[in-house]
């Protein structure tokens, strides 16, 4: 065993640390170590390793390798690809656990690692073991003639021919396409090419210093190169990607930006055409119209915690065949694996919206309400998570119709909706707002800051 790892690094979903600072190589490598005895206490013979665009990730990727090998586990490296194509090859390859080594849409000096043991994610207590395993001390590395092989594999191209045989455009699209100089832009526009569109890129070049602009959809100032070139150009759509490509921004030619739970409603509606009376997963996040949208067209609405790896479970527990959450994951079994994929999403959008004359025209009639963006609350460390049990147990909110508390406290009224959730990543509470008009809207934040400041009457309301 080397250096005592960070616990810093191990967060609710993930790994992830500043590279060389709290994420070093020898971390990496113990991280490996620890996979690989948790793997074969599950019976893995062999874990695929994929990495992103960053500059760090050849060498955080071989340390990873090494720590996996060390611990008599076999390795597939399969390079540089989206996270979506590392989940993709522990199925097509068999190994049912991997681990891309990705810092997602965080700033160039980050890394870390999304990982999957077995068909299962992991997260919260799984990741923690993790540490503790480590930090016991009883991992050591086995001699040279026991240890894992290494092997590499290109898996682009059988990704690219999978989505391509199975989605299908009723007709030619043009399309733009910014990846942010993300990892989604070495397949992004070989795969929209191969369904039949015409691809105007933006940023596909895939550089881990990220020189135009951060590769995460989920901000509105991300997507502004998009929509100039939307309005400068033929393209009637856009489609933006984070830096692993796991999530997609979707902008109207007239520069409106369709919200991950509009984009959900869409993708409902064709997915319970085919299978009817299904559940439809999204989380605490999203919009009221999605509930709404779903019985409307034959579903059954199933309200979740956030975040991917809690949503990705939900929909292995029961069977679903789509769930989505606000950041921009999106998740299909039908007809897909189950994973959040944002090439994917993006190509079923596409499939749809290829019925159509003007895409849109179908995307604003999506339903639609006054809301807010994520707001912040800032806390100290930990004082998130006790602010929200209190709150739980002590506030009452005015006209309330439903209080729904499986992640932080979504109040529903019958003209709109509150929420207030503990971050998983960070020290803060995080807030959004929804109502028929701008009057419900405020006397809703008005009833969440009244109920929060007596629980805490020094919060720096966000409102």
């Amino acid at each position: 065993m080397t250096n005592p790892v960070s616990p810093a690094i191990f967060k609710a979903y993930d790994i992830r640390g500043i590279v060389d600072k709290t994420l070093t190589e020898a971390a990496v490598r113990d991280i490996g170590l620890a996979l690989a005895a948790r793997g074969t206490e599950r019976g893995v013979k062999t874990f695929v390793i994929g990495r992103d665009g960053r500059l760090s990730g050849p060498r955080l990727a071989a340390a990873l390798g090494d720590g996996i090998r060390a611990g008599g586990v076999d390795v597939i490296d399969i390079g540089m690809v989206t996270t979506p194509i590392v989940y993709f090859a522990t199925y097509e390859l068999g190994t049912g656990s991997g681990v891309a080594v990705t810092g997602s849409h965080n700033p160039p000096e980050y890394n870390g690692l999304k990982m999957m043991v077995a068909g299962d994610t992991l997260y919260g207590d799984a990741i923690q073991q993790l540490l503790q395993t480590i930090q016991a001390g009883t991992l050591s590395a086995l001699p040279v003639e026991r240890r894992g092989t290494l092997r590499t594999v290109d898996l682009g191209e059988r990704y690219l021919a999978r989505v391509a045989g199975d989605v299908k455009l009723s007709r030619k699209m043009k399309i733009a396409v910014d990846c942010g100089n993300g990892v989604a832009g070495a397949f992004a526009g070989a795969l929209f090419r191969a369904l039949g569109c015409e691809v105007t890129e933006l940023f596909c070049d895939v550089d881990g210093n990220f020189p135009n602009h951060h590769p995460d959809p989920a901000h509105l100032e991300n997507l502004q190169d998009l929509i100039k070139c939307l309005r400068e150009t033929d393209c009637e759509l856009g489609l933006a990607f984070d830096g692993d490509g796991d999530r997609v921004g979707v902008v109207t030619k007239q520069g409106n930006v369709i919200f991950p739970d509009r984009q959900l409603m869409l993708l409902a509606e064709d997915v319970l055409s085919r299978q009817p009376g299904q559940p439809i997963i999204f989380d605490v996040k999203c919009s009221r119209n999605v509930a709404r949208w779903v019985r409307e067209h034959g579903g059954v609405p199933m309200m979740w915690r956030t975040g991917h790896s809690l949503i990705k479970a939900k929909l292995r527990e029961t069977g679903a065949p789509l769930a989505g959450e606000m950041s921009g994951h999106i998740f299909f079994k039908e007809r897909w694996y189950g994973f959040d994929d944002g090439l994917y999403a993006a190509a079923r959008l596409l499939e749809i919206l290829s019925r159509h004359d003007d895409p849109s025209k179908v995307l604003d009639a999506l339903p639609d309400s006054p809301t807010t963006p994520e707001l912040q609350l800032k806390t100290a460390e930990g004082e998130n998570f006790t602010l929200l049990e209190q709150l739980k147990k002590t506030a009452k909110f005015d006209g309330a119709s439903e209080v729904i508390t499986i992640d932080g406290v979504r109040v529903e009224y019958p003209d709109g909706f509150g929420l207030a959730r503990p971050s998983n990543t960070t020290p803060v509470v995080v807030m959004r707002f929804e109502a028929d008009n701008a009057a419900a809207l405020a006397r809703i934040q008005a009833d969440f800051k009244r109920a929060i400041l007596a629980v805490k009457p020094d919060a720096k309301m966000p409102f």
